[in-house]
């Protein structure tokens, strides 16, 4: 940040008084500007053993599988933002969402919030952010063709809960190492 988004003066990034980080400081009134990280909420929703599916129309990872999800939006709940989600990039309304997964990814300043959910009704269809909805069984999934590793992660929690016949509240952290090695390099297939 150069300039202050208020007065635009212009902006130092230093340590405040009483902090123990930098933050963006304004030069000329001393307000601070917090950089926070971004939620990410999505959902989970099983209908006759098969998990619904998005292929992303648009970047990062245009063409790759993911599970219904985005950024949270100011004046939403998880819970909600992750409903909204659902319904906007597949057409799937959804109700009593259930907490499974968070995943903190620090090097990325986000945080992945993904819920058990019920459908209602039998509607779906790619919203706009998605080119192709399905629901896939788990031998379906074209797991390399994921494309996020915290997708990748809460599907094998949700699979191996499942098996388990019971589902537990996940709460992990993926750090840059662990992004990388999940194969984000491979080029999408059709």
């Amino acid at each position: 940040m150069n300039f202050c988004p208020n007065c635009g003066a212009p902006m130092a990034f230093r340590v405040p008084e009483g902090d123990d980080r930098k933050r963006n400081v304004c030069t000329a009134t001393g307000e601070i500007f917090y950089d926070n990280p971004r939620n990410v909420v999505g959902t989970i929703v099983e209908r006759d053993g098969r998990i619904l599916m998005c292929r992303r129309a648009i970047e990062p990872r245009l063409h790759f599988w993911t599970l219904p999800a985005g950024f949270l939006e100011l004046g939403e709940t998880s819970a909600d933002g992750a409903a909204r989600e659902t319904f906007e990039e597949a057409g799937v309304r959804v109700r009593e969402p259930r907490l499974f997964n968070m995943i903190d990814v620090t090097h990325i300043g986000q945080i992945h919030i993904f819920f058990i959910a019920d459908m209602v009704g039998d509607d779906y269809a790619p919203g706009q952010e998605s080119s192709e909805v399905r629901f896939l069984a788990e031998d379906q999934i074209d797991w390399p063709q994921l494309a996020f590793p915290t997708i990748h992660r809460t599907l094998e929690r949700y699979f191996a809960d499942r098996r388990a016949g019971r589902f537990d509240l996940h709460v992990e952290s993926l750090g840059a190492t662990d992004w990388r090695s999940m194969a984000l390099d491979r080029e999408p297939r059709d």
